[in-house]
């Protein structure tokens, strides 16, 4: 599958799908969008394809409809994209905005990594291989926020939080995307 994907100038990008999350607000001005933040996410764990995560994005995930999603109730969260296992691409957040996927967290010594980044999520677990789809769609997608921002670090969840956050887990093979790769360099 070879995705043609654009970053238009608000942000949204042409050949996702898009499904606006009311969970961003406005960068801070002056602040360069130069991080990217992979993670992985599963609703309820373990369990994919069931129109969840997206629920839980548009504030729509009913708590009583699974027990694990009763710790969720009321949680409002984000992030600018979704890459399904089928490698299915939605935008939630405009990348000109700041989605809310990164919760406390740093980078290079610089606090608060919504500010400055746009966050991924992959349908997946730690436990689990990601499927080849995703990584196609992964990497059609990151040269293409590269072209529109000045993109020069990329991260996972685990990086940027490492009290709180392990995704996108050892299962994630960060050298099948190699625009990503490079991005994930030590010392970068």
């Amino acid at each position: 599958m070879l995705l043609r994907l654009r970053v238009n100038a608000d942000g949204w990008v042409t050949g996702a799908s898009h499904r606006p999350s009311a969970n961003f607000d406005e960068r801070p001005p002056g602040v360069a969008t130069d991080l990217i933040v992979i993670h992985n996410i599963s609703l309820p764990p373990g369990c994919f394809g069931a129109g969840n995560i997206q629920r839980l994005f548009a504030n729509e995930l009913p708590p009583d409809t699974h027990p694990f999603f009763t710790q969720l109730a009321g949680v409002r969260v984000s992030a600018h994209f979704l890459i399904e296992r089928t490698g299915a691409l939605t935008q939630f957040v405009s990348c000109a905005h700041r989605a809310w996927h990164a919760g406390a967290s740093s980078f290079a010594g610089r606090a608060r990594c919504n500010d400055y980044s746009i966050g991924i999520e992959l349908e997946g677990t730690d436990f689990t291989p990601f499927e080849p789809a995703q990584y196609d769609t992964l990497a059609a997608l990151v040269p293409s926020l590269a072209v529109a921002y000045p993109i020069a670090f990329a991260r996972g969840h685990a990086d940027i939080a490492q009290d709180r956050k392990t995704d996108p887990g050892p299962y994630f093979d960060w050298s099948r995307v190699p625009s990503l790769a490079a991005l994930n360099r030590p010392g970068l």
